[in-house]
Parts: structure tokens; C-alpha cells; sequence
């Protein structure tokens, strides 16, 4: 009961960065990356990290990794970084490298756990990683995006990637009776959806606006 309350909470994070995000955008007419929306994500990844590891799920734990540090680095882009104490700072960007550490160090005990464990069949095991790993390519080309515009954005292909990941981590949630990966990630497609209207009508009146100069 412990560790799902652990996942939920993380999952409660995540909701609320999305319900945020999508507010601020309705506000704006155009989607936006608030401050708020990298807060919450770095607080719902460090605890979605730490349920993953106490449920023995490597495909939970391989979705955080990568999408971990682009958190930090958004933050960084924001100026929050700078304000978070240093204590926290440091436990924040130490917590995955000694996870790492840790498994490297029981090597055996973890290759036994994650990719022998009986209570997940590989088949299920891989499709749940890729899973994860589409869902967290979206972070990839945000940050891809995000640097070469010299600043945090939210690009239309991040919501359309955001879709398609999801898509496959519900299905890997049912399939493993895991209410924290249905329930969280089906809060999450409407705002994906609704962020693409926002995008794309965003984009057609600037498109209107400058026909018209």
C-alpha cells in the first residue's frame, strides 16, 4: 500500500503539471512552458523513480532517467535552478547516478530482478520499455527544440510524441494490473490533445496576421 501510495503521488504531480500547463495556455491562446510545469515534473520523476525501483520495474525506472535531467536543465533555462537550495540541488542531480551506482554495484541481483523477474514476462517487459522510451523521446526533442530557440517551449511534436507514449504505456499498465500507469496516464490525454488544437490555431493566426501586413 505504501509503495502505490509513493506512485500515486508521483502520478499526482504529473497530473498537475499537465492541469496547470493547460490552463496557462487557454489563458495565453498559445501554448506556453511555465516555470510550475518543470517543478512539478522534476518532483513527480524523483518519486516515480523510487516507486519503479521498489516495484522492480525497469521500464518505469528507464522512462525517468533520460527525462530526469532535461527537467533540470529546463529549470536551469527558467532561472529556478539557481534559487533551490543547494542541499536540494545536490540531492536532486545525485539521486539517478547513485541508483545507477547501485545497480551497477549488485549486478547480478538486478539483471535477476528486472529482466528475470516472473511477475513480468520479457515480451511485456520490452514493450513497456518502449513504451517509455517514446514517451520520453518527447523530452528529447523538446529540449532539441527548446535549445535551438534559446529557450523552454513546448512544440507541437512534443504533444504529438506525448500521445503515441502514452498510448502504449496504458496499454502496458493494464496488461500489468498497474493503476498508478493507467489512471496517470489517461489524465493526460486531453490536455495532449487540446495542447495540439492550441498549437496548430496559434500558429495559423500568425500565419493569418502576417498575409494580412
Amino acid at each position: 500500500m505504501f509503495v502505490y501510495a509513493i506512485g500515486f503521488l508521483a502520478q499526482a504531480f504529473f497530473s498537475a503539471r499537465i492541469l496547470c500547463q493547460w490552463i496557462l495556455s487557454e489563458r495565453a491562446r498559445r501554448v506556453v512552458s511555465p516555470s510550475v510545469f518543470w517543478v512539478l515534473s522534476i518532483a513527480g520523476s524523483w518519486l516515480l523513480f523510487v516507486y519503479g525501483w521498489l516495484r522492480d520495474d525497469f521500464a518505469i525506472i528507464l522512462g525517468q532517467v533520460v527525462s530526469y535531467y532535461i527537467y533540470l536543465w529546463n529549470l536551469h533555462e527558467k532561472g529556478v535552478w539557481a534559487r533551490v537550495p543547494v542541499v536540494v540541488r545536490a540531492l536532486l542531480a545525485a539521486t539517478p547516478v547513485a541508483a545507477a551506482g547501485l545497480a551497477v554495484g549488485h549486478a547480478e541481483d538486478f539483471v535477476r530482478d528486472f529482466f528475470m523477474n516472473e511477475e513480468i514476462p520479457f515480451w511485456l517487459l520490452l514493450y513497456g520499455s518502449a513504451g517509455q522510451i517514446i514517451f520520453t523521446l518527447r523530452f528529447v526533442y523538446q529540449w532539441l527544440c527548446s535549445r535551438r530557440r534559446h529557450e523552454s517551449v513546448l512544440p507541437v511534436g512534443f504533444w504529438v510524441i506525448s500521445l503515441t507514449g502514452s498510448a502504449v504505456i496504458v496499454s502496458y499498465g493494464i496488461f500489468r494490473l498497474d493503476p498508478v500507469l493507467v489512471l496517470g496516464q489517461s489524465v493526460g490525454f486531453v490536455a495532449y490533445v487540446r495542447n495540439i488544437v492550441i498549437a496548430r490555431r496559434a500558429a495559423k493566426n500568425i500565419k493569418r496576421d502576417e498575409e494580412i501586413r
